[in-house]
């Protein structure tokens, strides 16, 4: 008896009737063709907002004077890499909605897998480099212009970008030669491990356990290092004698919390938590918070909670106007 799926080649291991996958079908979220339709807008909707609220940041902290500090250089260059960890997945979750088929080449899948793994690796990274400025500034503000330079500043961004990409590429590639031989069906909107690994009809516990410990060592030991640095900054900030002080360390700090709390409250959910109890609509959804609402969210979580930014972003509005005017 023979299985024939989209996108299978077979092979003359007849004796197990083993085919090799060539795409996957990527199933998306279900609904009727209206649905599809509403989703699609929703998201494109997003998308535009999310490159548009990053952008807008990236031009505020290139072009206000007053932002030219290590804190706002953090900021503009986490904007700059939510606008790749967002378009990691949407675009071509916008291609698959409108798509009859719903098909994603073998070495689409797996590039997007490793930039999505990467770039979320990178945010962690951020994240905690992110927090690492914040104590900086509210537990040593004598030091922190000398600690915290623009040469630091710089080699920490590096560091982030090198570390996260260059930490999946080999488990990545010995993941994408298992034979994915029982479907290649995936009941997500974009290629994830798990979904992966549950098409795949050889074991590779090697490459798992490699792959999930150096996943669970990055999220565990940033968000450990993030909530180390608020314990000592919050300490910190309850000895200021003034109520004035304390609202000023807690408003620079909140926008940074917020973010931390959305993204590591579904990250953990999703990774941390057995998924085989989770519902798969549940899991797409949770995925589609981390992946796509959180970029969105981040701009109006730091310029409706900063005066700065706030301040920075009438003056670019402003200039605007005025040449529009002129």
């Amino acid at each position: 008896m023979s299985f024939f799926f989209i996108g299978l080649r077979p092979m003359n291991w007849s004796a197990a009737h083993i085919h090799i996958v060539t795409e996957f079908v990527l199933l998306g979220f279900p609904g009727c063709w209206e649905i599809q339709i509403f989703l699609f807008l929703f998201f494109l909707l997003v998308y535009v907002l999310t490159l548009l609220g990053n952008g807008t940041i990236i031009c505020a902290v290139r072009w206000d004077p007053r932002l030219h500090t290590p804190m706002y250089f953090l900021l503009g260059n986490f904007a700059f890499l939510e606008i790749w960890y967002a378009s990691s997945t949407v675009p071509n979750m916008l291609v698959n909605i409108l798509s009859k088929t719903k098909a994603i080449s073998f070495s689409g899948c797996f590039l997007q897998f490793y930039f999505f793994f990467s770039l979320g690796t990178t945010e962690c990274l951020f994240l905690a480099v992110m927090a690492y400025d914040r104590y900086l500034a509210i537990c040593h503000p004598l030091h922190y212009p000398t600690i915290m330079t623009g040469k630091l500043c710089r080699i920490l961004v590096s560091l982030c970008w090198l570390i996260g990409f260059l930490g999946y590429p080999i488990p990545i590639f010995f993941i994408s030669q298992l034979p994915f031989c029982r479907s290649n069906i995936i009941d997500h909107f974009l290629c994830d491990m798990d979904p992966l690994m549950a098409l795949s009809c050889a074991p590779a516990p090697i490459t798992e356990f490699v792959f999930y410990t150096q996943s669970s060592f990055v999220l565990f030991f940033t968000i450990m290092y993030i909530l180390r640095s608020y314990i000592l900054l919050l300490r910190t900030v309850f000895q200021v004698p003034s109520a004035a002080g304390r609202r000023k360390a807690f408003s620079t700090c909140g926008s940074h919390l917020a973010v931390v709390s959305l993204f590591y409250g579904t990250v953990m959910v999703m990774y941390v938590s057995p998924t085989y109890g989770i519902p798969s609509l549940m899991q797409k959804i949770l995925t589609l918070v981390y992946s796509v609402m959180t970029p969105l969210f981040n701009p109006l979580i730091y310029s409706l909670r900063n005066k700065d930014m706030k301040l920075a972003l009438r003056n670019i509005l402003f200039r605007m106007k005025i040449s529009q005017n002129s």
